[in-house]
């Protein structure tokens, strides 16, 4: 098999290099030259050599200039690093260089900061003193007023100082915040939209709480912006707690008697008819004679007796709301005499219609009966927030 494959192939190169006969004149001589098909071959391997050793030539001197060029690009991108890393370090210097040239002011640009955040946080206090617990909320914070260690340069003593400073302002944030939050569920749970008492204008004579610009507020207080921010955050929210609670104590939110509570609020069986009926208030039982207390301080609108209801004193808070309270035994008041809360007015009885010793306390809001329950739940709440 092998032999004549061979004798295939020696077939095939005879037929692709058959022999040739070269004639050349030269000198007037005619000379001969016989190719067989062995030197064409041989001749023929020689020039494929040849060309082979040339094209490895050629690609390796091309592969050189590759590696060659990509080589100096990283030798540039190192060189453009270090350039860089150079720059940087010389602005940094320069930089500590400026600052320590500018070390001998910096104790006065420090200390006008913190005149001017004083003077901020004095306008901010002022206001706090009026709000009912601020001064308790408070006096952490002012007892760890920074104290500067013996031998502490002027900037480290003023840095404390300023760091005091953070301590008030979050202190007195945290405290008006939490005050304003509670107070706000307390009057929702009443049933009242807080923002119906709360004054548009603020107060701290209105910059404060009305500026929005952030740098106009920086302006006024001549603090810087962030600072001012914060101040006015804290002094917005001490301004609607003390709206808050200033209208809260005018509220009826306290309770009538101590004795517990009888019957709730809404339709109920009459003890009378034994049907479905509403009921306008809150029944309390007690024995006869039982103090009757005011639950808001108020002005006495009416004493005396109204049909179904018996002895009956009537209260008038101001701003649209007004206590009842009845089947009373006797009463302690008249007409226009001005009250505090908690104060007695008269004494449970079981006047009018009624089945027993006890009294029924009705709130109205501009002629619209409300629940005494929620009222009592919202006085709770107000009393966490104090």
């Amino acid at each position: 098999m092998s032999m004549t494959r061979f004798a295939r192939l020696r077939r095939s190169l005879e037929e692709l290099f058959p022999e040739r006969h070269l004639y050349v004149r030269s000198g007037g001589e005619m000379r001969a030259f016989v190719l067989t098909p062995a030197k064409q071959i041989s001749a023929a391997a020689a020039v494929a050599v040849g060309a082979l050793w040339v094209g490895v030539s050629t690609a390796a001197m091309v592969m050189n200039a590759f590696s060659l060029s990509a080589s100096d690009r990283e030798v540039l991108k190192v060189k453009s690093q270090y350039e860089r890393y150079v720059a940087d370090r010389e602005a940094r210097l320069n930089s500590a260089v400026a600052q320590l040239n500018a070390a001998e002011g910096s104790a006065d640009v420090l200390a006008e900061v913190v005149e001017k955040r004083h003077a901020a946080l004095a306008m901010l206090l002022t206001e706090a003193k009026g709000s009912p617990g601020a001064a308790e909320a408070l006096a952490p914070a002012l007892a760890r007023a920074a104290t500067p260690p013996e031998g502490a340069s002027s900037v480290r003593r003023i840095e404390l100082v300023r760091a005091s400073q953070e301590r008030l302002i979050d202190a007195a944030n945290d405290y008006a915040k939490t005050r304003a939050d509670r107070l706000r569920v307390a009057f929702r749970l009443a049933g009242l939209t807080p923002g119906s008492y709360v004054p548009k204008g603020g107060s701290l004579g209105g910059p404060l709480i009305e500026a929005k610009d952030p740098r106009a507020l920086a302006v006024v207080l001549d603090v810087d912006e962030a600072f001012a921010q914060r101040i006015q955050a804290a002094a917005t929210n001490l301004s609607e707690a003390r709206a808050l609670s200033q209208t809260a104590e005018k509220l009826p939110l306290a309770k009538p008697t101590y004795t517990g509570q009888t019957s709730g609020f809404g339709v109920r069986f009459d003890p009378f008819t034994r049907r479905p009926a509403f009921h306008s208030g809150l029944d309390f039982g007690g024995g006869y004679n039982t103090p009757i207390q005011a639950t808001a301080p108020g002005v006495v609108s009416f004493t005396g007796v109204r049909s179904g209801y018996g002895n009956t004193i009537e209260i008038d808070h101001g701003q649209g709301f007004k206590t009842r309270y009845a089947h009373l035994q006797s009463i302690g008041v008249r007409p226009g005499q001005r009250v505090g809360v908690g104060q007695r007015i008269g004494a449970m009885g079981s006047t009018g219609r009624s089945t027993g010793p006890h009294l029924h306390y009705e709130i109205w809001v501009n002629g619209r009966a409300q629940n005494p329950g929620r009222f009592l739940k919202a006085g709770e709440h107000v009393l966490k927030a104090g």
